[in-house]
C-alpha cells in the first residue's frame, strides 16, 4: 500500500489514501496554516474511532443486535514536550437500541479493543487507552 501526501502551500497538504480518497490537512493561523483541515494528530482520534466502530458494530450484527444509533465520544490528553503524543485515551462507547444485550455489547467493545483494532494497539504504545459504555 502506497499514501501520498502532498504540500499545498504555507501549511496545508493534501494525503491521498491507497483507496484514492484525499484528505486535506492543515494546521492554525498562529502555527502558519489557514485552518484549512484537521491537524494531522486530529486524525488518529478520528482513525480510532472508526476502527473500533466498525468493529463493534460488525460483531454486533452477527449477535443480531438491533442497533438503532451508535456514537463515541474520544477524550485524549497529549504529552507537554515534543513529540507530543498521545498519552491518554478514553473512548466511550454509547449505544440505543431495542432490547439490547449488555453483555454482548460488551464483548463486542472487548473483541474491537483487545484483539481486533489496529488503531488501537498502535496508540497502546504510548497511551493508556481505556473504554466505557452505556446504553440509553
Amino acid at each position: 500500500m502506497e499514501t501520498k501526501v502532498v504540500w499545498d502551500g504555507k501549511m496545508q497538504f493534501t494525503g491521498t489514501t491507497p483507496s484514492n480518497f484525499n484528505i486535506v490537512m492543515d494546521a492554525v493561523p498562529e502555527h502558519g496554516g489557514e485552518n484549512k483541515g484537521p491537524a494531522p494528530m486530529e486524525l488518529i482520534p478520528v482513525a480510532l474511532g472508526g476502527c473500533t466502530g466498525m468493529d463493534v458494530i460488525s460483531i454486533l450484527n452477527k449477535m443480531k443486535e438491533k442497533v438503532e444509533h451508535f456514537e463515541m465520544r474520544i477524550t485524549t490528553e497529549k504529552a507537554t514536550e515534543h513529540p507530543k503524543v498521545y498519552t491518554k485515551v478514553h473512548i466511550e462507547y454509547i449505544f440505543k437500541g431495542e432490547n439490547l444485550n449488555e453483555e454482548n455489547i460488551k464483548k463486542a467493545i472487548e473483541l474491537s479493543q483487545n484483539k481486533y483494532c489496529s488503531v488501537s494497539a498502535i496508540l497502546r504504545g504510548t497511551a493508556e487507552v481505556t473504554y466505557s459504555y452505556k446504553i440509553l
